[in-house]
């Protein structure tokens, strides 16, 4: 059966029935040569159909009916007849465009800028005494980083910790991972052993001004642990905190430095700074979070490096050290600490402080930490075993009886 279609599109007539000649622009078609018929138009790419006008001639009694010089012919709605011999008319496929590429200049995949250098992803140090776990976090490249120097002089119990949080980047950081525990024996070695915290003090000084002649941007803030002639000294400058088991019960033997606590506070505003509350943190001057760090340069003024040292015996019942930067701490509470390692490292034959320290990692990722996660876990117990804190069949760099790991 014929297959027909009539689009109503007004179609302007004479009185006598003829039509005016259409527009050369309707569906991209002249005007047909005869008057009372439009052909069909095929374009070169389909159009809505009510760009396409088929027609049939117009009766004799139609073309009587009218009355005025000009009317208004409005074509028959459109019929549709199907059948089995039908001729179906075919409209010229349009090809599917290309698939239109926008540059982006940063994409994002797993929480990660793939511009942003990956650098290490994460790191595991699992040695005699001791255990290191670092993972980046979601916010670039890893500024976190980490050093242990052990028997020093000769003397399997004398050993300097250290981590290490950079902000800024990661110049400040690994600038003190290599370079602080030096400066902290030349310091104790100057002086009488009663004198390690004023030792400590100047060995931060002298490292910050050292890294500022650097003339580097950045920051780092540091917490680092002394194991000298059986004694514990652990200093820190920012917010990375050590924290003790006594016994299973977390004692904190540092304090964070933060712009929100009220010694720092009065101290920058008496140095002429201001402290604002900008996108949820207390900051110095609008920008840094911690009122102590090494680098820093534009806010020496009022980021010391000055550290807070806490000196204490290593009695029977300290049982292990937990160091790490604020990625771990900004989720974790001291006590959660101490309850997840303990089972690891305490009363059992064989301590895994590696799985512990990848564990309290894990922990802080999973609550929702997008920073950088680093934690040293160091056995004090081993000490009171006379056990050396690390077998030099395993050391892999070793200088003047220290190993240094700068990641």
């Amino acid at each position: 059966m014929p297959w027909s279609l009539t689009v109503p599109s007004p179609i302007l007539c004479k009185s006598d029935g003829l039509s005016f000649p259409s527009s050369p622009r309707i569906n991209g078609c002249h005007s047909p040569s005869s008057p009372s018929s439009l052909p069909l138009c095929t374009p070169t790419s389909p159009l809505p159909l009510s760009s396409i006008s088929v027609t049939t001639p117009l009766s004799p009694s139609s073309s009587s009916s009218l009355k005025s010089p000009l009317s208004l012919c409005i074509p028959k709605p459109p019929q549709f007849s199907l059948g089995a011999d039908a001729a179906v008319p075919s409209l010229a496929k349009r090809k599917k465009p290309p698939m239109i590429e926008i540059p982006t200049p940063v994409a994002v995949k797993m929480g990660f800028a793939a511009v942003t250098p990956r650098g290490e992803e994460e790191v595991q140090v699992d040695g005699e005494g001791y255990s290191v776990y670092c993972k980046r976090g979601r916010r670039g490249k890893m500024e976190d980083r980490y050093s242990v120097s052990v028997d020093l002089n000769g003397d399997s119990k004398r050993a300097f910790f250290g981590v290490f949080d950079g902000h800024g980047g990661s110049k400040a950081a690994e600038f003190v991972a290599c370079n602080l525990d030096k400066a902290a024996m030349a310091e104790v070695s100057k002086r009488c052993g009663d004198a390690i915290e004023e030792a400590l003090r100047e060995a931060y000084l002298t490292t910050d001004m050292d890294f500022l002649k650097e003339d580097v941007g950045g920051g780092t803030c540091c917490v680092t642990a002394m194991i000298h002639k059986g004694d514990l000294a652990v200093s820190n400058a920012g917010d990375c905190r050590a924290v003790l088991s006594r016994n299973g019960v977390a004692e904190a033997l540092t304090s964070d430095h933060h712009v929100s606590r009220q010694d720092e506070r009065e101290r920058i505003e008496a140095l002429g700074g201001y402290v604002d509350f900008c996108h949820g943190v207390w900051r110095i001057q609008g920008s840094l979070a911690v009122s102590r760090a090494i680098g820093n340069k534009h806010l020496k003024k009022w980021v010391i490096a000055v550290p807070e040292t806490k000196l204490l015996k290593i009695q029977p019942e300290c049982e292990f050290l937990i160091m790490a930067s604020d990625g771990l701490w900004n989720k974790v509470t001291n006590q959660e600490a101490v309850d997840l390692v303990r089972p690891f490292c305490v009363d059992v034959d064989k301590p895994e402080p590696f799985s512990a320290c990848k564990k309290l990692a894990e922990l802080s990722s999973w609550r929702g930490s997008f920073d950088d996660i680093s934690v040293m876990i160091i056995q004090l117990e081993r000490l009171q075993l006379n056990v050396p804190l690390i077998d030099h069949s395993l050391c892999r760099h070793v200088r003047s009886g220290s190993q240094v790991a700068c990641i």
